[in-house]
């Protein structure tokens, strides 16, 4: 699964289970809205789980994702919700209806993990930069719309930035990721890319480091840079805790990208962490912003 992605304290906590894309309600969070906004993290959370941990066929994920799509259904109705993922959707009932949330949102990131389940049976690749992206919009973007739409964010150029943001912090989580998600037959890296410095489908899944691949791998990351540069102003037009949470959080981004280079882009086996030493750091860099 990226306020807007991980915090640099959630994404140490979380380094080896799960890398979120926004934080628990931190301390950040304004306190009226922590509510809502760890229901909508359970959603995506658990869902997640489904498409992503266990030992499920994927005929049986996709099923139980189909379930829980139903039962959004119903909660957005306002409707009578079954046993199993009760304590998931009451308070996500809750909070669409006391906060209007943008249902088809939450739809979004529903058909990404089925997506992911999809990719993942085929041993599927990206074909281009434009097919993940339109992936990203779907499983990242709607975090960032719905926190916007809670802090009362409407205007176009504030849901760019978003959306480049929450883009970034995708792209640089697959980048982050590659010795974890290649093994699982996620193949992030788009074909179109590949081809560009020559890579073989081959080279790519033997995940043995070659100057041809580190090129690639400092290709993307300059991608993820580039994007979230373009959202970092977003920034100044968030109030209060709000805003200090995103600063952390592109700060968060960028030293994640920071560490990709320290390891001369070799992400095909080893992750880079943000260690809590380095929340001095990134707090300095969050008020300069």
């Amino acid at each position: 699964m990226s306020s807007m992605c991980p915090s640099p304290s959630l994404a140490t906590h979380k380094a080896i289970t799960h890398y979120e894309n926004f934080p628990v309600a931190s301390w950040l969070c304004p306190p009226h809205l922590r509510g809502v906004i760890a229901a909508i993290y359970h959603f995506a959370r658990t869902a997640d789980d489904i498409a992503d941990e266990g030992s499920s066929s994927c005929a049986q994920r996709l099923q139980d994702l189909a379930e829980y799509r139903l039962e959004l259904d119903a909660a957005a109705r306002g409707g009578q919700l079954g046993k199993r993922w009760s304590h998931i959707f009451e308070p996500l009932k809750t909070a669409i209806r006391d906060f209007s949330l943008p249902v088809s949102l939450l739809g979004d990131l529903l058909d990404a993990f089925c997506q992911d389940v999809r990719k993942t049976r085929d041993r599927a690749q990206y074909a281009n930069r434009t097919e993940l992206l339109e992936y990203c919009g779907r499983s990242a973007n709607p975090i960032g719309r719905l926190l916007l739409h809670l802090y009362g964010l409407h205007d176009p150029q504030d849901l760019q930035k978003s959306d480049a943001i929450c883009t970034a912090l995708q792209l640089i989580n697959f980048w982050q990721d590659l010795s974890v998600d290649m093994p699982r037959d996620r193949y992030y890296l788009p074909q179109s890319d590949c081809q560009v410095h020559q890579i073989s489908m081959d080279e790519l899944f033997a995940r043995q480091p070659s100057p041809k691949l580190m090129s690639l791998i400092k290709m993307e990351a300059d991608w993820a840079r580039h994007l979230m540069q373009q959202g970092a102003p977003l920034v100044h037009r968030l109030p209060g805790r709000a805003g200090w949470e995103l600063r952390l959080v592109v700060q968060g981004g960028l030293r994640i990208l920071e560490k990709i280079e320290s390891l001369k882009f070799d992400t095909l086996t080893q992750r880079p962490v943000i260690r809590p030493a380095e929340t001095p750091l990134l707090l300095w860099r969050a008020l300069r912003m």
